[in-house]
């Protein structure tokens, strides 16, 4: 049976996966230990991300050229808006946090890169770009969710990406990617490869910046 094409763009991040599931804040939130500042720090540029983030699908929905891709994407860009509006505003309430000013390094390298992509790329890249914040965090969080300890202060945020309405999202995500890598020439394919590529190493570094509370020098 010959692979999909989301099957070879998995297996060529395998290790970045492992070091995502091998990180300390990922293993710290599983047990329930994680700092609150760290999770805190993590919320406030998550909130930021997802607003650029949904930008970045609204780009893409915007140049398909298949009005059911274009109110997938449409519908992707909604619940990204409204996960950010209410798992975010829970915990915000909850923990006292207030909004974050600016986007620290990891979180405006990572957006900075997907505005770019779903807007100056072809859409099957821009698509390979978006998909790992959908496949990556599905992964992690049944990862997480099946290894959890009881009453995890965190477990709102584990079962939002455990869920089964992500995972049709997800999904979805990965049936489109595959559907416009059958149309794309071989030279856009490898585009699409390096962006899945490039967008997972940025997701490791999101939460390494979280876990390290990285900061801009000035």
């Amino acid at each position: 049976m010959t692979p999909l094409f989301s099957d070879t763009l998995w297996a060529a991040i395998s290790p970045v996966y492992t070091a995502i599931l091998d990180h300390g804040f990922v293993g710290e939130l599983t047990r329930g230990t994680l700092p609150p500042d760290r999770f805190h720090y993590y919320l406030q540029q998550d909130a930021l991300y997802l607003a650029d983030f949904s930008r970045a699908l609204v780009q893409l929905a915007v140049r398909a050229d298949n009005p059911a891709d274009r109110l997938l994407l449409i519908g992707f860009a909604d619940s990204a808006i409204r996960v950010e509006q209410l798992l975010h505003e829970a915990y915000f309430t909850q923990y006292g946090i207030s909004a974050a000013p600016a986007k620290q390094p990891a979180c405006f390298a990572y957006t900075s890169y997907l505005l770019a992509t779903t807007a100056l790329e072809p859409l099957a890249v821009g698509a390979a770009a978006v998909l790992p914040c959908f496949w990556i965090y599905r992964e992690v969080g049944r990862v997480i969710h099946s290894q959890s300890v009881a009453n995890n202060p965190f477990q709102a945020w584990i079962d939002t990406y455990a869920g089964e309405a992500f995972d049709t999202s997800v999904r979805q995500m990965i049936d489109l990617t595959n559907r416009l890598a059958q149309r794309a020439d071989a030279s856009t394919r490898a585009q699409m490869s390096e962006a899945f590529a490039q967008a997972s190493r940025l997701e490791w570094l999101f939460w390494n910046d979280a876990y390290t509370r990285q900061q801009w020098l000035i």
